[in-house]
């Protein structure tokens, strides 16, 4: 048995009921022992109505079914004293009456083994058997049995049976009640589990909005950026220039707001799900979008065109457009001036390839960044078992590759696992 210890500070319940059952039970056989032994001459004496043996065995019982109501307190101290209890009346009152004092032997070893383990109670449990077997045996010899042989016998088998069969029950409830518990806290452990993986899950989910947002506030803003820079020096030299660098400013602003509330409405219920997706063919019109803001940007894409994104998954062409998105972005800020490359290769081996270059830049770095979008981008490549690479440039530029299998080998979801259940 495996059941733990009662928590320190904790004292084990008393048992009023089985003790008062245990009492009254024996002294109602008590009074019905003379009307047994009447039909049955060979049941032993039996002490009369309100004699004083008849009060000797009325005390025991009483004392014993007092002692059952703290068994479960203290097991080992009054398992034996249960089966010490009965050798006042074996010498005292020897006879039929005898027999009752079992009763609360019985109910005493069912609520020991239910409340205790076994391991601590196999001592008092051999000592309870062997009080019992020396107190039948007296019991015997007093009430005049010759055959030392059968008495004997009688003996060892009254400790055997008064103390096994309770221990069995008591094994047999004692293990569906741990079984039931073993399950209630598996099933809190579970439903802990669950917890933490939800939450780990809103965190992705989180961190996902976060890049997001990031990416869209890098390639907006950047953009916007530029053309208030252009509009600061054509204002006076070339108003009309200016005029339309405000247009594209005001565009820019209604782009990003757009996209916010796209953001924003991945998270509703009743959001608008028939916006595609950014895919690889978005990517023109994305180049198309910085060389308004004035940036210079040479754009590589395969001769079929915009469907360079066959073969790959809806995911990983989002993963990919991004990168575009927030290395473009990036070069912006980080290398003013400077000329940028767009290439989409034909895929070879299954894997296609989209690099983003930038040269030197024409003006003052602003200095490093939070790095959040590098991060970004690698997290997302490996989200969909792509290869993120990059790094400077022997010219003085950066680049950034982005490698994606094709051919629907991509694999981005997975099964969630089941939800615990409470058990039947």
């Amino acid at each position: 048995m495996s059941r733990p210890a009662q928590a320190p500070g904790r004292r084990a319940p008393l048992h009023p009921v089985p003790a008062t059952v245990c009492g009254l039970v024996s002294i109602c056989l008590l009074f019905a022992l003379p009307v047994a032994t009447a039909a049955e001459p060979d049941a032993g004496l039996v002490p009369g109505l309100g004699s004083v043996g008849w009060w000797a065995v009325v005390v025991v019982l009483v004392l014993q079914a007092v002692a059952v109501a703290w068994v479960g307190r203290l097991p080992t101290t009054v398992l034996p004293g249960l089966a010490a209890v009965p050798l006042v009346p074996a010498w005292a009152v020897p006879g039929g009456a005898f027999s009752l004092t079992a009763v609360a032997v019985l109910a005493g070893v069912f609520l020991a083994v239910v409340a205790r383990p076994l391991r601590r109670l196999w001592v008092a449990l051999a000592l309870t058997a062997l009080l019992l077997a020396t107190a039948q045996f007296l019991n015997e010899v007093r009430s005049g049995t010759p055959d030392i042989g059968t008495t004997v016998a009688a003996a060892l088998l009254q400790g055997l049976v008064v103390v096994g069969l309770p221990l069995l029950f008591g094994l047999v409830v004692a293990a569906q009640r741990d079984a039931r518990e073993a399950r209630r806290h598996e099933v809190q452990a579970l439903r802990r589990e669950q917890d933490a993986l939800l939450q780990a899950a809103v965190s992705r989910e989180r961190m996902a909005m976060s890049r997001e947002l990031h990416d869209i506030a890098a390639h907006h803003m950047s953009g916007i950026a530029l053309m208030a820079a252009a509009m600061d020096r054509q204002i006076d030299s070339d108003p009309a220039t200016a005029k339309q660098s405000a247009r594209q400013v005001r565009e820019q602003s209604r782009a990003v707001l757009d996209d916010l509330r796209r953001l924003v409405g991945l998270l509703r219920e009743d959001a608008d799900a028939t916006r595609p997706v950014e895919s690889l063919d978005a990517v023109v019109a994305l180049v198309e979008a910085r060389r308004r803001t004035g940036s210079e940007i040479d754009l590589a894409v395969p001769d079929r065109g915009t469907g360079s994104g066959a073969g790959v998954g809806p995911l990983a062409q989002l993963v990919a457009y991004r990168m575009v998105q927030e290395s473009l972005a990036n070069a912006a800020a980080h290398a003013p001036g400077a000329r940028c490359t767009v290439e989409i290769s034909d895929p070879q081996d299954r894997r296609l390839t989209i690099t983003v270059r930038n040269g030197a830049p024409a003006g003052p770095d602003p200095g490093p960044g939070g790095g959040f979008g590098l991060v970004g981008m690698a997290e997302r490549a490996q989200l969909v078992g792509a290869d993120l690479t990059y790094g400077a440039t022997p010219d003085g530029g950066w680049e950034v590759r982005l490698t994606l299998p094709v051919d629907d080998m991509i694999s981005t979801m997975r099964a969630p696992a089941p939800l615990p259940e409470d058990p039947a």
